[in-house]
């Protein structure tokens, strides 16, 4: 088969899950106040809308959300649709990866600041004489480092 076969093959099968997916969007004549769409056309028209929104620009015919609807129940279901295809779980490995890799990227800046900083210290602690102990300084140092990883750490993510 070559590239061109390929090519038109793939349209036509796009194209007819665009017409599947048309005919049962929200807005045709299939609900009336007196069968209202229930939970589960919600569902459906939540998974449907980002196409039935597509569409609606070119045909006002069909719409986004079903107007005749039982309520509560058609809203929790057009919500859950929404959800489930495009807003659930199906991102959260996307940004594990990529908070991962900033934190990864923070981590870095904290050490290299963190040496910055003992060392500006050590050299600060070597230009004033310390004649009373070197052990006062020890433990005003390990607090001073304690403190700094704390603040850097929550500096960080406050983002």
């Amino acid at each position: 088969m070559d590239l061109y076969n390929q090519r038109l093959l793939k349209l036509s099968v796009l194209l007819s899950i665009l017409t599947m997916l048309t005919a049962c969007a929200a807005g045709v004549s299939d609900f009336t106040q007196a069968e209202p769409a229930g939970f589960f056309y919600g569902i459906w028209h939540g998974a449907i809308s980002i196409v039935s929104l597509i569409i609606h620009m070119f045909n006002q015919n069909v719409l986004v959300y079903e107007i005749h609807n039982v309520g509560g129940w058609y809203d929790f279901g057009f919500l859950l649709g929404v959800i489930m295809i495009w807003g659930g779980g199906s991102h959260m490995s996307c940004k594990s990866s990529a908070q991962k890799e900033k934190d990864k990227e923070w981590d870095e800046i904290c050490n290299k600041v963190e040496i910055k900083v003992m060392h500006k210290l050590k050299d600060w602690s070597k230009d004033e004489e310390l004649d009373e102990t070197d052990k006062d300084w020890e433990e005003i140092g390990e607090k001073v480092e304690k403190k700094l990883k704390r603040k850097i750490r929550e500096w960080a993510e406050k983002d």
